[in-house]
């Protein structure tokens, strides 16, 4: 049995997005919207939108095998696999198995997290919390969801926020002796506000009925959003002992270009790179946060070793906020 250790460190991230790219404009011969309707209310320009063969394994795999690769980390090292997604079709076995045996890792714990679209955030805190408690030393931690096939494509409300995707991120124990406070994921601050849950919802299709779509109540979480997470996200940071003025970057769930700079006005990290890769990808559910941060380390915006606060957020009504370094 392993020894708890101090902390847990992420090595590297990565994303997948399908290969079409959907506009607004290519979305006004479909449904009764324009792309300065879409523009002014969501934010999204575009999206990725997956291919009836291209499944959330799929997506799930292609991120994860780019995220091993640049943590620069054997195959067997990686002793846990946590995939956060609401949209797998398949019950079993889970998407994380699927992805453990199509990257050959041997052994690894298996198992997937549905907290929607503040799911990545929670599958990442629950591997920070197995390493430090000495479950394993090693986790690939995946976001994925492919919204497409949940969507009314003939609701303009909904449709025209969602894109497909993936991210994943590699975390590893840091040492007992050569660790410090600067290297750890930070704590979380996580917890939910059930009475409301049924704000956003995807039902169980049925056998002989049309398939289960995606509803949810546009302006309940709006203002659940802009009025509760703020305080939240603060706590995160004085939890990981950052203040908000020293945060590099803000990456919280790409919902709506409104929520995210609310949001970021309300925490007040004034010096940070807000992330808002919603523009090009749409909301993508528990995507949204590994996609964003990773795109940003692609950039060059975010430097290495730099605290960026990480806020998920969706159905349930759910969150979790937790300060990262960047690897």
């Amino acid at each position: 049995m392993a020894l708890p250790v101090r902390g847990t460190r992420l090595l590297a991230l990565a994303h997948h997005q399908p290969a079409r790219v959907l506009t607004n404009h290519e979305l006004a011969t479909m449904v009764d919207t324009s792309d300065d309707w879409v523009r002014s209310r969501v934010g999204v320009v575009s999206r990725r939108i997956a291919g009836p063969d291209e499944s959330v394994a799929d997506m799930s795999t292609g991120a994860a095998a780019k995220a091993v690769a640049r943590a620069g980390v054997d195959a067997a090292e990686v002793d846990l696999v946590v995939v956060a997604t609401c949209t797998a079709v398949d019950r079993m076995p889970s998407v994380a198995a699927v992805v453990a045996r199509r990257l050959g890792l041997p052994s690894p714990a298996v198992f997937d997290v549905n907290a929607a679209c503040a799911g990545f955030c929670y599958a990442l805190s629950t591997a920070d919390l197995a390493i430090r408690g000495g479950a394993g030393r090693t986790a690939l931690v995946i976001g994925a969801d492919k919204m497409s096939d949940f969507l009314d494509w003939q609701d303009r409300s909904t449709c025209v926020i969602f894109g497909d995707g993936a991210g994943a991120a590699v975390l590893t124990a840091g040492t007992a002796d050569g660790g410090t406070a600067a290297d750890a994921v930070g704590p979380v601050v996580w917890g939910s506000r059930p009475e409301r849950g049924g704000a956003i919802t995807l039902g169980s299709p049925s056998p002989t009925g049309p398939p289960a779509l995606f509803r949810q109540e546009g302006g309940t979480v709006y203002r659940w959003a802009i009025t509760e997470l703020a305080p939240l996200a603060r706590s995160a940071c004085a939890r990981a002992g950052v203040a908000v003025e020293d945060l590099a970057a803000v990456v919280t769930h790409q919902a709506n270009v409104r929520i995210i700079e609310s949001l970021a006005r309300q925490i007040g990290a004034t010096n940070a790179v807000v992330a808002r890769d919603l523009v090009e990808s749409g909301n993508t559910s528990a995507a949204s946060v590994p996609m964003a941060l990773s795109k940003l380390l692609e950039r060059g915006e975010v430097p290495s070793g730099a605290p960026v606060l990480l806020l998920g957020f969706g159905a349930g009504l759910s969150y979790a906020a937790q300060v990262v370094r960047c690897p």
